[in-house]
This record gives structure tokens, C-alpha cells and sequence, in this order.
């Protein structure tokens, strides 16, 4: 919503699918397929902000790009890989890592986190996150600096939970505006 806030994104309708759907990949498909029949009714165009490797299912061979395109109209995908790749590419990671290793989230990972990590116990947690040094939060718009002032039981409490310190890797939003204007230009 920033970016519409800002005036750079002049969209008919922002539509949003629930967080933390990458997890129960049937759920993301029937309420991917729902946004994109809802868009239609707004616009000719739709940008789809998934990356390529949003909808991963063992049993099905289809991808994102399958779904889109079965659902019809003229909507053109992200191109990138996932979230985090949306936010900061490869190279802005390395060096925001500064050669650790790091487990990468977007802010609305941490702000659903009970969401997008309902199904893990805290076990799966362990299995998870301690092979990190450190989780960064890609933070553009001052989130982790809102909640360190506002709440900061909220970061320790994700923090302990991962059994890993989480900290804020401050981007700007340039990355992301490139890739939505690279989907207007095609």
C-alpha cells in the first residue's frame, strides 16, 4: 500500500491473497485463481507479485506461470523467484550477510509469523532456523525500527522462537519498483 500511498503504483485494485500461503500450496492456488478472476473485473491488465518458486507442490508438475496463465487474461507474473528475491537480489544479500548465514524474511513474515508458521511446532522451528547465524528482516519502510520502539517483546518472542537473533537489513523499495515496472513493459 505504500507505493500506491506514494503515487508510484496507480492500480485500479490491489488485491491480496492471506500470508503464509506458500506453506499449503492448494490453498495458494484456489485463492491465487480467485484474486485473478476478481481482477478481471477491475482491469485488462493484472501484475501477479509471486515469484517462480511460490507454488512448489510434490505431486504437481505445474508452476506459478501455469496457474496464471490457466486462469486467463493478461496478467504477467514478477520475475522473481520468490519474496525475499523481490526485495533484495542475490548480490544485496551477500552483502547486507556480510558472510554469514542468513535465514531471509520480508517483513510481513515476522509481522503473521503465528500465520505463516502455523503448522510448525517448535521442533520443525529447530530443525529450521538454527542453521542460520542470524535472521534479517529486509525492511524498507522502518518496520523493525517500529516494533523495537512499539513492541519489542514481539521481536524477541520470534527471536526465541527461532533460536536465532533477528535483526533489520534496511533496503529500498528500487528493486521491487523495477521488477513491476519490467511488468508493464511486457
Amino acid at each position: 500500500m505504500h507505493l500506491k500511498d506514494s503515487g508510484f503504483l496507480d492500480a485500479d485494485k490491489i488485491l491480496l491473497t492471506p500470508p503464509g500461503l506458500h506453506e499449503r500450496v492448494r490453498e495458494l492456488e484456489e485463492h491465487l485463481v480467485k484474486r485473478l478472476n476478481t481482477a478481471k473485473e477491475y482491469s485488462d491488465r493484472a501484475i501477479v507479485i509471486f515469484g517462480s518458486r511460490c507454488y512448489l507442490h510434490s505431486t504437481d508438475p505445474r508452476d506459478v506461470d501455469d496457474i496464471i496463465d490457466e486462469a486467463g487474461g493478461d496478467a504477467r507474473r514478477t520475475d522473481a523467484k520468490n519474496c525475499v528475491d523481490m526485495l533484495a537480489d542475490a548480490e544485496e544479500r551477500e552483502r547486507l550477510s556480510g558472510g554469514q548465514k542468513v535465514y531471509w524474511l520480508p517483513p510481513g513474515w515476522f509481522e503473521y509469523w503465528k500465520i505463516v508458521f502455523k503448522d510448525w511446532d517448535k521442533g520443525l522451528a529447530n530443525e529450521t532456523f538454527p542453521q542460520h547465524d542470524k535472521a534479517i528482516m529486509l525492511d524498507s519502510l522502518g518496520v523493525f525500527e517500529e516494533y523495537s520502539v512499539n513492541s519489542p517483546e514481539k521481536i524477541l518472542e520470534f527471536s526465541d522462537w527461532m533460536g536465532i537473533p533477528l535483526e533489520p537489513g534496511e533496503i529500498s523499495l528500487e528493486r521491487f519498483k523495477s521488477l513491476l515496472l519490467e511488468c508493464l513493459e511486457r
